[in-house]
């Protein structure tokens, strides 16, 4: 629990700096601009995968490296991480602004859209490159106990979004532009933090470039891990884009409210991604010095805390539904339907848990091919199929049911994996190590 809490006040957090925007802009109650805010969250959603493959792969490594009391070596990734994730960065940021209107186009963006999309998408692309690095120092800060400091920088990073959004979306009247703008300029300002924490405080995170250069054959490990980490908020990228093509049928008021209450409901998801991932460096540690007690004792506590929030979560969410909706807009034709997609998103929230933990599980102890798996299944092969097939037969109501059936089946693949990962755990443990 104590490396856990800040790590989900932390996602939480970087939850709400979407949810700002949204928020924000809804106050317009123009449903057009709030559609084309919520078409451009897959590519900040794209930006963070980006940043897992650093920030989870590197962790995942580092976890392994310091249970082998291996430090050196771990201070080498963490450097090379933190260097290589801003790199890209500038590199995807040049792609989304040469390919901007295509991958608008794909994203959904229709005529009465597609000026406040780019708009937002603009200043968006310009911030991905401290987006994906602020997952990097916000991932490594747990490997060294020091999740506390992590959320200060998420927190600093929140407060500033919330205070910059009024000023540029009405004082300068920026609107979506300005939104996006804000969110830039509150990643620059965590990131800034992280750089101090990092500083000051860690003992193995370094930013040392010449140990990055030493990196050697850990590239491999660390896309091993984080390669299939990434694909799990690629595939939410995906899922959301696919849910937004489905939705362009029932008009931009369809994919207003599906935006929003997606937003909504991050808030219990990031909850559940954080508690599970929390606990990675307890699982890393417990791999790396053969501790099987430590290992399923954690796995078992992480289980029933996943089991419990997803139904606590479900509940205040569909009973809440109404006010949460009608709290970001006003016009009966957003929150109506919001309010039904909301409630369809929780019926899978319990089987959500479980297949995180196994993710999480996986991405600890170097199992690759199991996270890649789980990863590609829940929002991605299962939910192509699922969005694909059910509106064929149930039309709207299909397209609500579409991630609740990829979560079942996602959560029967996840016992299976975990299952296994375990008995190999076992039978490769001689000699238990001291509690």
């Amino acid at each position: 629990m104590k490396l856990a809490i800040p790590v989900v006040l932390a996602m939480v957090l970087n939850v709400v700096y979407n949810m700002v925007d949204t928020w924000f802009i809804s106050l317009t109650d123009d449903p057009d601009l709030v559609a084309g805010v919520s078409i451009c969250a897959p590519i900040f959603v794209l930006s963070v995968a980006i940043g897992d493959i650093w920030g989870l792969g590197g962790s995942s490594l580092i976890s392994r490296l310091l249970g082998e009391k291996q430090d050196e070596e771990a201070g080498i990734v963490s450097a090379f991480c933190l260097f290589a994730s801003f790199v890209i960065g500038l590199a995807f940021m040049i792609l989304m602004l040469i390919f901007q209107k295509p991958v608008l186009l794909l994203l959904g963006a229709n005529n009465a859209s597609i000026q406040h999309a780019s708009s937002y998408f603009t200043w968006i692309a310009l911030g991905t490159p401290f987006i994906i690095f602020s997952m990097i120092p916000n991932n490594q800060l747990r490997t060294e106990g020091l999740a506390s400091w992590g959320m200060i920088g998420a927190v600093t990073g929140t407060v500033a979004n919330i205070i910059l959004d009024p000023v540029f979306i009405f004082t300068l009247k920026m609107g979506a532009g300005g939104a996006a703008l804000a969110t830039t300029i509150s990643n620059v300002i965590s990131c800034a933090i992280y750089l101090v924490i990092i500083k000051k405080k860690c003992r193995v995170i370094t930013l040392d470039i010449k140990m990055a250069f030493r990196i050697g054959n850990n590239v491999k490990e660390i896309l091993r891990i984080g390669i299939p980490a990434s694909v799990t908020n690629i595939m939410f990228s995906l899922s959301m884009m696919l849910t937004n093509r489905a939705l362009t049928d029932y008009g931009n008021d369809s994919i207003a409210a599906m935006g929003i209450a997606m937003k909504i409901n991050m808030i219990s998801q990031m909850t559940l991604i954080g508690f599970a991932f929390g606990g990675q460096p307890m699982f890393g540690y417990s791999y790396g010095c053969k501790n099987a007690k430590r290992f399923k004792s954690t796995l078992r506590f992480a289980y029933i805390l996943e089991a419990g929030l997803g139904i606590l979560f479900a509940l205040i969410l569909c009973i809440f539904a109404p006010f949460l909706l009608q709290s970001f807009i006003k016009d009966a034709n957003v929150f109506k339907p919001g309010i039904e997609m909301l409630r369809f998103m929780q019926i899978s929230s319990v089987l959500l848990g479980f297949s995180l933990v196994a993710t999480c599980v996986c991405q600890a102890v170097g199992h690759a091919s199991g996270a890649l798996i789980l990863s590609l299944s829940r929002q991605g092969v299962l939910f192509w199929i699922t969005i694909s097939v059910l509106p064929l037969f149930m039309g709207f109501t299909g397209i609500l049911l579409a991630q609740p059936t990829a979560d079942l089946l996602t959560g029967i693949i996840s016992f299976v994996i975990i299952s296994g990962v375990v008995k190999r755990f076992k039978n490769t443990v001689v000699s238990e190590a001291p509690a």
